[in-house]
């Protein structure tokens, strides 16, 4: 799997992006906002000049954060080993950082890689579960050959996803999503999410639908934990 690279969104377009102001600059229309002293238009321009500052900050940040988990990462490096293994590429190239509407973490796509959703992302440990995620998602592409509009086969990926990630470990539970429960709180976080997950395919009508797939394919897909031995985190 690797991410498309045979289009560039800005060919053909010769505008280039307005300078973000810096310095003295971007001080004096701090100073400008916080005294009153911008009009109407020189307010809309501080917005706007405000979240695009505050996006390439994410942005940094996002990058900075895979770039350290592809080098440190247990979990990472080793998705990405057995990802070679089977044929498949994964590397900083094929995993893209950028500003989601929608809310949530990620997302993978077949044919274009990994989405690291920068602005909620909360730290490098999130990002790591994230990553983690969205590989396995490219590793049951790569060995299982997924049909993501088989609500089946996207609910078994998304169980084994959120299953060996990491994401539903007990302390991400308790401190990021405030559930408290302690007995079968690993498996009833996997249903949750992967209910979730396949709720968002375009091709699932309701929650009674996703919920149902989910069911249908519970005890194989939970107990999966290829490529891993055990559920490792």
């Amino acid at each position: 799997m690797s991410a498309s690279s045979s289009s560039n969104p800005t060919s053909g377009n010769t505008d280039e992006k307005p300078k973000l102001p810096h310095g003295f600059e971007w001080l004096k229309l701090v100073a400008s906002h916080y005294t009153g002293a911008l009009d109407e238009r020189g307010e809309q321009d501080y917005s706007r000049v405000l979240a695009e500052r505050q996006r390439e900050a994410s942005c940094r940040r996002c990058e900075k954060y895979r770039d350290w988990n592809l080098k440190y990462s247990p979990t990472v490096i080793f998705m990405r080993e057995q990802i070679e293994r089977i044929g498949g590429q994964i590397g900083r190239e094929h995993i893209i950082c950028d500003h989601c509407d929608e809310y949530k973490a990620g997302g993978f796509n077949p044919s274009l890689g990994i989405l690291i959703c920068q602005n909620h992302v909360a730290n490098r440990l999130h990002l790591e579960d994230t990553l983690s995620h969205e590989m396995i998602h490219a590793y049951d592409e790569m060995k299982f050959h997924v049909d993501w509009t088989n609500l089946k086969h996207h609910a078994c990926s998304e169980i084994r996803a959120s299953n060996l990630s990491g994401e539903c470990r007990m302390t991400n539970e308790i401190f990021r999503r405030g559930q408290f429960r302690v007995t079968r709180q690993h498996q009833e976080c996997v249903r949750r999410r992967a209910v979730l997950s396949v709720m968002g395919n375009p091709h699932c009508k309701d929650e009674e639908a996703a919920k149902k797939a989910v069911a249908q394919v519970w005890d194989s897909c939970f107990n999966d934990t290829r490529p891993f031995d055990e559920i490792y985190r």
